[in-house]
């Protein structure tokens, strides 16, 4: 596909290197020469200075052939202003990044009425992920399948688990669950779990199940849990409105940190539930003041990494609530994975995720459609939701018969809103939602499984 990015921010830069690895043709927009320049020489692609609402940089930047033209800029209304000028310069598909809360009640009339093939946000796909695991405090990661009927749920075996030392097999056929084991993280090497594999002290499991089946094999494991029904946030930005936003019914109570007092106000005004504190979190002593030590969940939302990876570590140190740390590099995920923070939250991995499953899908033969694309292990293993369609060559032919490639993993079918566990025995059938979990990155059609 030929693809046009304009913004070449840690958004851009992201896509540009995703969608260009991904075998795309992919030229960057930006007015900034620097930024153009840094983009290209990082990542082989092409690049243009210039505006990217005016009809003459678009030309330059080949918009009469691209067929996905992608606006992630600083700003909301210049994004979908460049998409509305590539419409009428174009045949392509558009994509508008759009993060204001103001906006967002809005997001399906702008879509409609602009002709937009997708509006991203970002900060509220991250607020979402944050409450997923503060509703399930057990899980570092939570992804939804097959529209929430499905989850992909990673945890930390702690010291003294009592599966530490079994095999996977021996733990399914202890506790008979469904529920599938698909990759196992060990320091700095990724797996993808067979019935062999031993568990030890300290991985990181990803397991794929139905919620209520997840909730009964961490029962069934005694893993350790606890319901959060307090959380201490630090940073009021567009995350945190979102967060509390889709909190506010919930039985979690939320305790707000910010520096600006204007911010304050208008989360005051807005959330009349949540307690909202002037304040400098730096401030240890503020911190301990507002019950960090005895807060189910410490939240670190703050505009810096350097920020949040230091607060995390200091409500490690003062309590053991539920940790959530936001991200915006993506540059240091190694050194950050060694801190043990618990749960990281990147809005750019989120947002290039979403974007790289519509781009594939577009590109998918007929045999089956992308429906849903998560990096469970970043740049080592995707999980991909492909809805079936009657010409897939995985059809009604028992998977113990089909012949996979390796690192290949059938985790899930989700048929008549019921979740399969698969084995050897069953059958695909047109219409299910199957969920491959896959060391070969870039997968763009379930047909791309087999040998």
């Amino acid at each position: 596909m030929n693809i046009i990015i304009v913004g070449c921010g840690r958004v851009g830069q992201t896509l540009a290197e995703k969608l260009n690895g991904d075998g795309n043709e992919v030229t960057v927009i930006d007015m900034s020469a620097a930024k153009v320049n840094e983009v290209v020489g990082k990542f082989d692609v092409m690049g243009v200075v210039g505006n990217g609402a005016t009809p003459s940089t678009l030309h330059e930047a080949g918009i009469t052939t691209a067929d996905l033209f992608i606006a992630v800029t600083n700003s909301d209304e210049l994004n979908l202003l460049c998409c509305m000028i590539a419409k009428k310069e174009s045949e392509c598909q558009t994509i508008a990044r759009v993060k204001n809360p103001e906006y967002s009640t809005e997001a399906a009339y702008l879509k409609e009425e602009l002709g937009l093939a997708m509006v991203i946000n970002p900060e509220y796909a991250a607020a979402e992920e944050i409450a997923r695991v503060l509703r399930f405090p057990s899980a570092i990661k939570i992804e939804p399948f097959a529209g929430g009927n499905v989850e992909l749920i990673k945890f930390k075996l702690p010291v003294g688990s009592e599966i530490a030392g079994m095999s996977v097999k021996e733990v399914m056929m202890k506790h008979r669950l469904d529920v599938l084991v698909c990759t196992i993280e060990r320091g700095e090497d990724a797996y993808i779990a067979n019935g062999d594999f031993i568990f030890q002290e300290k991985d990181i499991v990803s397991i794929i199940a139905s919620p209520k089946n997840a909730h009964d094999f961490f029962s069934a494991i005694h893993y350790k849990g606890h319901s959060i029904k307090n959380a201490l946030i630090v940073g009021g930005g567009v995350i945190t409105h979102y967060l509390c936003e889709i909190l506010d019914r919930s039985n979690i109570s939320l305790k707000i940190i910010e520096r600006d007092m204007k911010v304050c106000e208008e989360l005051a005004g807005l959330f009349p539930k949540t307690y909202v504190i002037n304040g400098d979190a730096a401030d240890k002593e503020l911190l301990l003041e507002e019950g960090l030590a005895t807060a189910g969940a410490f939240v670190a939302l703050a505009s810096l990494d350097e920020e949040n990876i230091l607060l995390s570590l200091f409500a490690q140190e003062a309590g053991d609530g539920k940790l959530v740390t936001k991200i915006n590099h993506t540059d240091y995920d190694s050194v950050i994975s060694r801190l043990d923070l618990d749960t990281t939250i990147c809005p750019i991995n989120i947002t290039s995720d979403v974007i790289l499953r519509y781009a594939r899908s577009t590109r998918s033969s007929s045999g089956s459609n992308i429906e849903t694309l998560y990096n469970i292990i970043p740049g080592k293993v995707e999980a991909t939701e492909f809805i079936i369609k009657d010409n897939s060559p995985i059809l009604n032919k028992p998977l113990s018969q089909l012949k996979f490639k390796e690192n290949m993993l059938v985790a899930s079918i989700y048929r008549d809103k019921k979740v399969i566990v698969p084995r050897g025995n069953d059958v695909i059938q047109t219409g299910d939602a199957v969920i491959i979990v896959s060391k070969k990155l870039g997968l763009r059609d379930v047909a791309e499984v087999l040998r």
